[in-house]
């Protein structure tokens, strides 16, 4: 047998490209033997070089996506600019709503339209599911949320996924496969949490210590070139699938290891807080990441592994370090820190501080 094409299409088009993650991903798939061309979108050109790819400056948003799919002949779409922050400090939380909702549902029409698109792969969030107190331990793919997410960038991806099955529906012959992401981390990490690690000491919840799992951007791109290798003919790898590293950290032995001191308040001052630094434009601390803080998130990841056959590279704890060396030293040293934590916590009495 002669070698297995990894893209199906000789024409992919990938969204969100001004991004260092979207950048990343059109410098690794246009090398892929079967691909003939690759074009980058975004509303704003790249700082960052495309390699080989062609630049069309397009707003999603708007109609004229559909003329360049037609016009290009399209066939494998990559829809990655679905993000939960300004790309740097030119947008706002308003912009980044629209380019995430009505920008998706522009781009699915067109895509619906263009007879030529037989893939479609949407990088999408494990926000999806929210998080409340009586979550379950880990999330699956079908596990419905206990409380749907109200607002900010969870309820963005939540409006995303719906249209993305509404087109799924119109449009059999296509193979569509979601992309349900942890926190991505790593050198280029431009997610909230990843803001919020960036801060000099970290705000936490009185009497919570959440789990938190990520993903580390090198293996993000492996899995977006994988899913959109797949054939369309094919529905074993359509679908929609959790990706996280193996393990879990708590909030409390992430800080320790940036060498960041969190300082805890009460849930409701945690949440005057996050308005406030949403105010002056620090941070997008909106309700929902200050729910995750709280409660945590951890998903399944056996489909990602039996059915997609990925296995991530770095674990977790793994890409939250490669994160943190990217950071640089916090205001304690990481083992200053660590023995503080660990003397203070011998003196305290038995059971106290949990949950």
């Amino acid at each position: 047998m002669g070698r297995k094409a990894l893209i199906l299409g000789k024409v992919v088009l990938v969204t969100g490209v001004a991004r260092q993650l979207g950048g990343r991903f059109v410098r690794r798939v246009q090398r892929e033997p079967d691909v003939d061309r690759v074009i980058g979108v975004d509303a704003v050109p790249p700082e960052h070089h495309l390699g080989g790819a062609d630049f069309l400056r397009a707003d999603i948003r708007h109609p004229t996506i559909g003329r360049v799919l037609a016009e290009h002949s399209v066939d494998t779409v990559i829809h990655m600019d679905v993000n939960g922050t300004p790309l740097g400090k030119r947008g706002s939380r308003a912009s980044v709503k629209e380019t995430n909702v009505i920008g998706t549902m522009q781009l699915l029409g067109a895509c619906q339209k263009t007879p030529s698109v037989k893939r479609l792969v949407i990088k999408s969030s494990t926000n999806v599911y929210g998080s409340a107190p009586r979550d379950p331990a880990v999330f699956t793919e079908s596990t419905p949320p206990k409380s749907l997410p109200s607002g900010g960038f969870a309820k963005d991806v939540v409006e995303v996924e719906g249209y993305v099955r509404g087109f799924a529906r119109r449009r059999p012959d296509v193979a569509v496969c979601v992309l349900r992401f942890a926190n991505i981390l790593g050198p280029c990490a431009d997610s909230p949490l990843a803001e919020y690690f960036s801060l000099p000491v970290l705000p936490t919840v009185l009497g919570f210590d959440p789990r938190l799992q990520f993903v580390h951007e090198d293996d993000a791109i492996e899995v977006l070139r994988m899913a959109a290798g797949e054939p369309a003919r094919s529905t074993l790898n359509s679908g929609t699938f959790n990706i996280a590293g193996d393990g879990v950290l708590l909030l409390s032995q992430a800080a320790r290891r940036l060498g960041r001191p969190t300082l805890p308040f009460f849930l409701p001052t945690v949440t005057w807080v996050g308005s406030a630094l949403r105010s002056v434009g620090a941070l997008d601390f909106s309700p929902e990441q200050v729910r995750l803080l709280t409660h945590g998130r951890v998903v399944e990841t056996t489909q990602m592994r039996e059915t997609l056959g990925f296995r991530p590279r770095y674990s977790t704890p793994e890409a939250f370090a490669d994160f943190a060396r990217s950071r640089g030293p916090g205001l304690l040293p990481p083992e200053t820190l660590a023995r503080t934590v660990d003397r203070i916590a011998a003196l305290m009495p038995a059971g106290s501080g949990q949950n």
